[in-house]
């Protein structure tokens, strides 16, 4: 049990640690909006690795193998997924900072609420397939050296959601505090243009 924790952590910290395009707009929305409403982000991507890691435990090369003929297509549908989010994240932090300078009355569009952050997060991580092979690869790797009990293999996709969320998380206070900091109009400005920017490299980055 105790060498099923330690993969599973391991698993955890080796797909969540590399910061890519999930993890900036996770820092993101929660400087934009509140800690609460990254929490519930940070745990729906979270969740997203740790469905990844069941399916893997559960399902070994057989889904690793019917996951190829679309792994192009959802690379695609990540890659759109994420310039949808960097443009309009720049559009709304231009619009906002027009709207201040203006000293217009019009309201900007209300930020997403935790249950919508931590459905979009879900939905966003769900559709990028390296965090199943990933995980299927490693569930291999475990299953050549030897047969492995369900109870070994729960305790693996726990500590590896575990370790997922617990990286998140971090992120998030660091959103949150990024947050308190940049309070300025024209620091979120350029905060959310840097991000958006990041956002929409890697997204093509993702493609070629």
């Amino acid at each position: 049990m105790t060498a099923a924790l330690v993969a599973g952590l391991l698993a955890g910290y080796g797909i969540a640690i590399p910061v890519g395009a999930v993890a900036t707009y996770l820092v993101s929305l929660t400087a934009r909006t509140s800690l609460r409403t990254g929490i519930c982000a940070a745990l729906g991507v979270a969740t997203a690795d740790g469905l990844y890691a069941l399916v893997a435990t559960l399902g070994g090369s057989a889904l690793a193998a019917a996951l190829r003929p679309v792994l192009v297509p959802l690379r695609w549908a990540s890659a759109l997924v994420l310039a949808a989010l960097a443009v309009r994240g720049a559009v709304t932090a231009v619009r906002q900072y027009r709207d201040h300078r203006l000293a217009t009355a019009r309201a900007t569009p209300p930020p997403p609420n935790p249950a919508r952050a931590y459905l979009a997060l879900l939905g966003i991580t769900l559709l990028n397939p390296t965090t199943m092979i990933y995980f299927a690869a490693l569930v291999l790797g475990t299953r050549a050296t030897g047969p492995v009990n369900p109870l070994d293999q729960g305790v693996f996709v726990l500590a590896a959601f575990a370790a997922s969320a617990s990286w998140q998380l971090l992120l998030a206070g660091g959103g949150a505090l990024l947050g308190r900091v940049l309070t300025g109009h024209r620091g979120r400005l350029v905060t959310a243009l840097v991000s958006s920017g990041v956002i929409l490299a890697l997204g093509v980055r993702m493609l070629v």
